[in-house]
């Protein structure tokens, strides 16, 4: 059953312009785009006047956490605090329980977003010490990429042995996502601060544990590797300024083959944060001083940094309650990263061009998503249509996450994600979800 959407009078954002538009949207894609659509008769109509309509965003790093951690988080209740904010595509990541680390773990993943994410999806394969072969088995059309945790956050999964690392590196055809903190320099600061403050430091010492010397020198190997290797390499939740200067903003040929994420909360958070927030913010790679948070955006600017993603990572309440050491790392962002993002444009930071090259276009050219990103006839038709002068204010009784809290909750946003259209489908209005149909399986073309 053919089904159409019309958006009017739309601001589109959209490949370093700004320019008004109607939408017109059938069978799932983007059919035209012009000046003037307004005699269509279609299932649905949107008047967008005084509105921005922005290519869905596409969050390359999210934690949803099914199988096996359902108590914090699903698939689905994440995928609906996903379009909430704007974005209409994930990848999500392979430490799960159990990890995926085999191509039937994987697709078991992939099963259950086929039920009910109302996203569209795509899952990371995993690598461990001892997964190589599995690893070598995944399809570069169906699966975003392989994670490599060069770093504690994730027990099981850290790989720090070298000549693995190597054969990874050299042989693996995909996008290679790595976390990089060194894990020889955080156990030594661990010994160094369990002696100096016992069994409940406060959060603030979070960042001299998971050090700025412990990030510089994780993510320099990776990039040494993949000059070495020439492999497709993409450095996730870039935290330092120092590490700004590993990445070039220069590409060879339109396209670069190592490239660096940077997260919404390290652009938004800094070290004074913890006094206030304490658990609430701890995270791996760790929040640090405000120099970083200032350096990380200008080299987001500059196009050192490519891709704006969340790391979204909800724990519940209870957990993040635990004192220093047992309380887990990560925070819940995926609803809120593009608001966040839109604050930054209204303090004059960041221009929306910009916001939509580094939440959209980025990401669907990092890892050559097939026909996503842009506004363009042919296209999927994901779309995010924001507000720019509808504030609102996080409070419990508008955060979708699962576990019920945010570290933004008391803050003012002046911008509003109004409707979310996600491959064709209206999956968001107004504060209302519509969810008679799931998102697609991201396909790419590599």
């Amino acid at each position: 059953m053919s089904t159409t959407l019309l958006i009017l009078n739309a601001r589109l954002v959209n490949e370093g312009r700004i320019t008004k538009a109607d939408v017109f949207v059938k069978d799932g894609f983007i059919e035209q785009i012009s000046g003037d659509l307004a005699g269509k008769t279609v299932d649905k109509i949107i008047d967008a006047a005084g509105r921005h309509l922005l290519p869905g965003v596409i969050d390359d790093q999210v934690h949803f956490r099914e199988p096996g951690l359902t108590h914090k988080a699903t698939i689905a209740s994440e995928a609906r605090a996903a379009v909430a904010g704007g974005v209409t595509s994930f990848m999500e990541m392979p430490n799960t329980v159990p990890n995926a680390l085999t191509q039937q773990l994987l697709e078991e993943k992939y099963q259950i977003a086929a039920r009910s994410s109302l996203a569209n999806y795509s899952f990371y394969m995993g690598a461990s010490n001892d997964n190589l072969e599995e690893v070598l088995r995944t399809d570069a059309q169906t699966v975003c990429g392989v994670k490599i945790f060069m770093g504690s956050s994730t027990g099981d999964m850290l790989v720090d042995n070298e000549q693995t690392l190597e054969k990874l590196f050299s042989q693996v055809p995909l996008l290679i996502a790595t976390h990089c903190e060194d894990e020889a320099t955080i156990r030594a600061n661990v010994v160094e601060f369990k002696e100096k403050y016992g069994d409940n430091p406060p959060a603030s010492v979070h960042p001299e544990i998971r050090s700025v010397e412990a990030c510089l020198k994780s993510s320099s190997m990776a990039v040494a590797l993949a000059k070495k290797h020439n492999t497709r390499l993409h450095v996730l939740h870039i935290s330092t300024g120092d590490e700004v200067s590993l990445f070039s903003s220069a590409k060879l040929d339109g396209f670069k083959r190592i490239t660096a994420e940077v997260c919404v909360h390290h652009l938004w958070f800094d070290a004074r944060d913890y006094q206030r927030l304490g658990n609430q913010i701890k995270c791996n790679p760790a929040i640090k001083a405000d120099g970083h948070k200032q350096a990380l955006l200008q080299g987001l600017l500059e196009d050192r940094l490519d891709v704006v993603a969340t790391d979204h990572a909800p724990h519940t309440w209870a957990e993040k309650q635990q004192a220093y050491w047992q309380a887990p790392s990560g925070l819940p962002l995926v609803q809120h990263a593009l608001p966040m993002m839109l604050e930054f444009y209204h303090q004059g930071k960041i221009s929306l061009e910009k916001i939509v090259e580094k939440l959209c276009h980025a990401p669907a050219d990092c890892f050559g998503i097939d026909r996503r990103g842009y506004l363009r006839e042919g296209y999927w038709a994901d779309l995010t249509l924001v507000d720019l002068q509808k504030p609102v204010k996080v409070a419990k009784d508008n955060i979708f996450y699962q576990c019920g809290w945010s570290p933004l909750e008391g803050t003012t946003f002046h911008s509003s994600v109004t409707h979310t259209v996600v491959s064709g489908q209206l999956v968001f209005e107004e504060g209302n979800f519509r969810e008679n149909q799931p998102g697609k399986r991201l396909a790419f073309n590599r």
